[in-house]
């Protein structure tokens, strides 16, 4: 039997947010959109977006935002079940996912049955479990395929490259000569793994580096546009705001500019954990 008691898709908390339970109660799956640090042998380190994990009652929950906001799909339950309570999945370590698209699906799925099917002539709680056993099944697959990969290793490496060196004329050629494979197996490979292109992982990588600059306060849009790596202003700038949403000097104006003026008050409140637990 599994008893699903909360479910969350494409949650958003601010960048503020923080998870920190000594000894969780029940189990609880994560699955992130967006860069995210979580608590590992014993340090905190940093994962990429699209990284899964199943806590296990008992063990220590610690997860935080990495950027200006934090996007998950989560599952708080309590299982009897030993498809999962045996499960091969790590305990508490997250590991990149082959399809996020997938898994998120399943998730909604999820919350459908839980939250939003009312019917008295059901079989919500059959429909649950056999959603419950293919996400684990989809799991699995993902992180067997991960930790056995000959290039996991050395992509997980290529991955801190381009996100430390985000300005870097980094081309998909260059990146497949480090690995030295093709350039169309390596784009293959890192969409599996990651969930997202190794082009469309420099740009956001390139764009949240922007983010920063532009929370100092101490460039002109033009500048940024050239310390992260862009010739053009003007791409510059329909990249950010396709990524973001808003033009950079909007970001700076509404989004770096309230925070501050509101840092102050919100120091004596107290964190915000979400509805996870």
């Amino acid at each position: 039997m599994t008893e699903i008691k909360y479910v969350g898709c494409q949650f958003v908390e601010p960048s503020d947010f923080v998870l920190d339970i000594e000894e969780g109660n029940d189990y609880l799956f994560l699955l992130t959109h967006t860069p995210a640090f979580f608590w590992v042998d014993g340090e905190v380190r940093e994962y990429p977006a699209y990284s899964a994990i199943l806590f296990h009652p008992g063990q220590k929950v610690y997860y935080r935002a990495s950027g200006d906001k934090f996007i998950n799909d989560w599952i708080r339950f309590y299982t009897t079940e030993t498809y999962i309570t045996e499960t091969t999945l790590p305990r508490g370590i997250p590991f990149s996912v082959k399809d996020p698209d997938y898994l998120n699906k399943l998730v909604k799925l999820i919350f459908t049955e839980k939250v939003l099917n009312n019917s008295e002539h059901s079989y919500k709680e059959l429909t649950i479990e056999y959603l419950m056993m293919v996400l684990m099944n989809k799991l699995k697959e993902s992180c067997e395929s991960a930790f056995t990969s000959p290039h996991y290793r050395k992509l997980l490496y290529l991955r801190k490259m381009i996100s430390n060196n985000a300005t870097e004329n980094w081309t998909v050629e260059k990146m497949s000569a480090y690995l030295h494979i093709s350039p169309g197996y390596l784009q293959s490979l890192y969409k599996s793994f990651f969930g997202i292109s190794c082009m469309d992982d420099v740009i956001r990588s390139r764009i949240r580096k922007a983010k920063e600059y532009l929370m100092l306060g101490q460039y002109s849009v033009s500048q940024v546009a050239h310390l992260c790596g862009y010739n053009s202003v003007e791409h510059f700038c329909r990249q950010f705001k396709k990524i973001t949403g808003s033009t950079p000097s909007d970001y700076r104006s509404n989004v770096v500019k309230p925070a501050k003026q509101d840092q102050k008050s919100s120091l004596n409140d107290p964190p915000d954990f979400g509805s996870a637990y």
